[in-house]
């Protein structure tokens, strides 16, 4: 018999992994053109041809022992270096390799930072909406998992519900920016505004409060948007980095975490980090990824790909009469529904082959999310299929 606790994470499993299941389905039974799957974010823009050349070249002239055998829990020295060096020079900070640990991509970090900081019981905020897996990852060292509640208009952080929901028992705060499931950014004010408030909650409360930064989406911007580095703003700053998005690279789980020697109790928290890789059964990040990474620091992903997917949708459904703020990143919509619960809306969006995943997933009910790193021609064929829903809701 499995444990209690797995049934819980079972019968809650992700609503996005579900509907991409069901999509997969939908698309042996009606063709998978006649399907608009929004529900992953999966990226549908090739990796740069940089990465594939490091990978046959690594593979080809590296001693295959030293390439396929174990490393330092926290990663090839070589790489953490290059890594620091790079954002040295994109952001002004003054990183070593010792403030860099390699992950199992920015989900890995996430976990390895919460084994290293949160007791049971330490509550964790988080800005609602949110990406969901934070509540199982939290979960996963039995903290709690509390959520602030953003502005309903704009979806920045409302600070002042932010400061009634800090406690004696508040261990960290994770910040997605630029966020998922709504394609906002938080910009410089705000995060100074943020950075102050838990400065003074410090003060008040006695304790360290960290900021976990969760950035994998930190290159996918739009419009001139900027992501401020939020180790420049706040001491205590912990930033995880995944390079799913930036190289399109989801299936080869690679990533970072960034911890500043200037936050509290830093080099204790880089040593038991390390453990942390080790103990939660990563191990390290795999060797091949990590060196393929570290020759790709200068390449990106095209985001003007995802930047045209972005125009067109967010035209077709506000033409169309739904409501939706536009995104400044990543590559989310996050709509509202047409009637209360969103799930209904969803239901009723399969009847014309659309995938749309609730809101109530990302703790933002009365909403849907698209995810529009997908084909453009995807976008072009679904938009009969939105002009039925809208029909179907708004009588046009």
């Amino acid at each position: 018999m499995i444990a209690d606790k797995m049934k819980d994470l079972m019968a809650n499993s992700s609503a996005i992994r579900a509907m991409f299941e069901e999509g997969k389905k939908m698309a042996e039974q009606y063709g998978a053109e006649n399907v608009y799957d929004f529900s992953l974010g999966n990226p549908n823009v090739a990796p740069p041809e940089a990465v594939k050349e490091a990978i046959v070249e690594i593979a080809q002239t590296m001693d295959p022992i030293q390439l396929h055998g174990y490393m330092n829990n926290a990663g090839f020295e070589s790489v953490r270096a290059a890594i620091a060096a790079s954002l040295n020079k994109r952001f002004g900070t003054a990183f070593s390799e010792n403030n860099i640990l390699m992950t199992v991509g920015a989900a890995g970090g996430l976990n390895v930072i919460l084994k290293t900081l949160v007791n049971p019981g330490d509550e964790v905020i988080t800005f609602a909406p949110y990406f969901g897996e934070y509540a199982n990852y939290v979960n996963n060292v039995n903290g709690v998992l509390v959520e602030a509640m953003t502005d309903r208009v704009t979806f920045q952080p409302d600070l002042d519900v932010l400061a009634k929901v800090i406690t004696p028992r508040t261990r960290a705060l994770i910040i997605n920016n630029p966020n998922n499931p709504t394609g906002v950014v938080y910009p410089e004010e705000t995060i100074e505004k943020l950075a102050a408030l838990l400065e003074e909650k410090q003060r008040q409360l006695g304790t360290d409060i960290y900021l976990i930064a969760d950035e994998p989406y930190r290159e996918l911007v739009y419009d001139g948007a900027e992501v401020p580095y939020l180790t420049k703003y706040y001491k205590n700053t912990i930033v995880g980095y995944s390079y799913s998005k930036s190289l399109s690279l989801p299936g080869q789980r690679i990533g970072y975490l960034v911890i500043p020697d200037e936050a509290a109790d830093g080099e204790l928290i880089q040593q038991a980090a390390s453990v942390a890789n080790r103990v939660l059964g990563f191990v390290n990040a795999p060797s091949l990824q990590q060196l393929v990474v570290a020759r790709c620091l200068g390449e990106s992903t095209d985001v003007s790909y995802y930047d045209r997917n972005r125009k067109l949708l967010y035209k077709t459904l506000t033409d169309l009469g739904f409501s939706c703020i536009k995104p400044e990143g990543a590559f989310y919509l996050f709509v509202k529904s047409p009637v209360a619960d969103e799930k209904e809306f969803c239901a009723h969006a399969k009847k014309y082959h659309l995938l749309l995943v609730p809101g109530s997933s990302f703790g933002g009910p009365g909403y849907v999310r698209l995810a529009y790193c997908v084909a453009y021609e995807t976008i072009q064929r679904s938009i009969p299929a939105f002009e039925q829903l809208a029909k179907d809701y708004f009588g046009k």
